[in-house]
């Protein structure tokens, strides 16, 4: 599917992208620290643990910056930059085995009441843990949906498939998670992956140090 063309002025990233092309290279500081939180939720799909997340993002900044003139604005900044970041994961992830998973229901049996669970960290980490067991395409679609908030038509954007896909792939998410997890999974969702600014300013010091002045 081809990029759905841009309205002018309608990214908010285009002044910064061309600046950057200019010369003006700090500014790329500016634009990671406006999808450092995406990425990293996105990287976390993919990623063994936070750390592994932040070397997808690394790699997927260094990538962007340097392909940068490729660019052609036919969709968002934020759209072209994920897909990188997608692709950087999954080239990670043929290079080595698949996760093994923690085991959900056995957390789930230990469970109190849902009002208890959905004000609490536990329920956090059972939800990031049902959603670790998902296959990766529905993974990835209820991760974009559901706690980066995207529309259809961006994550259909993002991942170059029908919105009709997404949909499908949404519905199938929220099906598989089980129990308590599925009645608070999209209320806890946009809490989820927390990008906190110490990792924020680790993520952004090394791409910074590894770009060309």
């Amino acid at each position: 599917m081809p990029d759905s063309p841009t309205l002018p002025g309608s990214d908010p990233d285009l002044d910064l992208v061309h600046r950057v092309r200019s010369g003006e290279t700090q500014l790329f500081e500016l634009l990671m620290r406006r999808h450092n939180q995406r990425l990293f939720r996105v990287a976390r799909v993919f990623a063994a643990n936070a750390n592994e997340a932040e070397d997808i993002m690394q790699d997927a900044y260094v990538r962007a910056f340097t392909a940068l003139d490729q660019f052609e604005e036919r969709a968002r900044f934020s759209t072209w930059l994920t897909r990188i970041a997608i692709n950087e994961a999954l080239a990670r992830c043929r290079r080595r085995r698949a996760n093994t998973y923690d085991d959900v229901e056995q957390l789930m049996d230990t469970a109190h009441s849902p009002d208890d669970l959905a004000s609490s960290a536990e329920v956090r980490r059972l939800l990031e843990s049902a959603i670790a067991k998902l296959e990766e395409p529905f993974r990835l679609v209820f991760v974009l949906r559901a706690v980066e908030q995207l529309s259809v038509r961006e994550v259909s954007e993002c991942l170059d498939v029908e919105e009709g896909t997404v949909k499908t792939r949404y519905l199938r998410a929220r099906a598989t998670l089980k129990g308590v997890l599925a009645q608070h999974a999209e209320a806890i969702a946009p809490d989820l992956y927390d990008f906190h600014l110490q990792r924020c300013d680790r993520v952004v010091a090394h791409v910074m140090q590894i770009l060309p002045p």
